[in-house]
């Protein structure tokens, strides 16, 4: 029986550094399917348009970006904003430039992305639950300190009819193992509301809101205050 009161720390297979090129590829591809079916870029273009109100120009950085679905889901709609994407992984950085020219990647470790200046806005989608506790509040004072309006976080609500859901849908209709393995898994190293508060108060973040969206998902909005 699974206890969905706690988290999961068992590794999933995508963070491995040994994955074959065309099995990443495969598990990017339907990523970016479930992103678009699952209400992925709409939680993210939720996220983006508390701050594009302000400025229709911004300079907007995704760390853990994948196969890139979520900046071209949002130059699809902000046509002017400058993109970039960062992601450890090279095959991910070069299947997402092959499918996002418009936008720019570059291959780093979050923490040490070299940027030609300091971002409007940082953000992060199914990113945090592949790290701990204690490495997810060092994510937040970072993202905090690197940004001159604010961030976003976009992750998975830890449910049990998420849990199942996903598990019976993948199974079904994906061809990824990567995907059957990691989606239900992901869900089990999601987060409650309450934990999301912990975090934040742990981080020293005290001015931010945290909303539930379809499907299973908590939005968290860090928008610092306009000098």
């Amino acid at each position: 029986m699974i206890d969905f009161k706690k988290r999961s720390y068992t590794p999933e297979l995508l963070d491995a550094n040994d994955i074959p090129s065309a099995d990443l590829f495969q598990n990017l591809k339907e990523l970016k399917i479930i992103n678009t079916l699952l209400g992925g870029h709409r939680v993210v273009l939720n996220g983006i348009s508390k701050f594009a109100k302000k400025d229709p120009s911004l300079y907007v950085v995704e760390i853990g970006s994948g196969g890139g679905d979520n900046l071209g889901a949002i130059r699809s709609k902000y046509p002017d904003f400058f993109l970039e994407g960062v992601d450890l992984k090279r095959d991910c950085t070069d299947y997402a430039r092959s499918h996002n020219p418009s936008v720019r990647f570059q291959t780093a470790d979050y923490q040490k992305a070299i940027f030609h200046k300091t971002p409007n806005l940082l953000f992060n989608s199914l990113f945090c639950h592949h790290f701990t506790d204690e490495q997810l509040v060092d994510m937040l004072q970072w993202m905090h300190k690197n940004s001159t309006q604010g961030f976003f976080i976009a992750d998975l609500h830890r449910h049990t009819l998420a849990y199942y859901s996903i598990k019976v849908l993948t199974q079904l209709f994906s061809r990824s193992y990567l995907v059957k393995n990691d989606a239900p898994l992901s869900v089990r190293r999601g987060f409650t509301r309450s934990e999301w508060e912990t975090l934040l108060a742990k981080a020293g973040i005290t001015h931010y809101t945290i909303r539930w969206q379809w499907a299973f998902r908590f939005l968290i909005v860090v928008q610092h205050a306009q000098k």
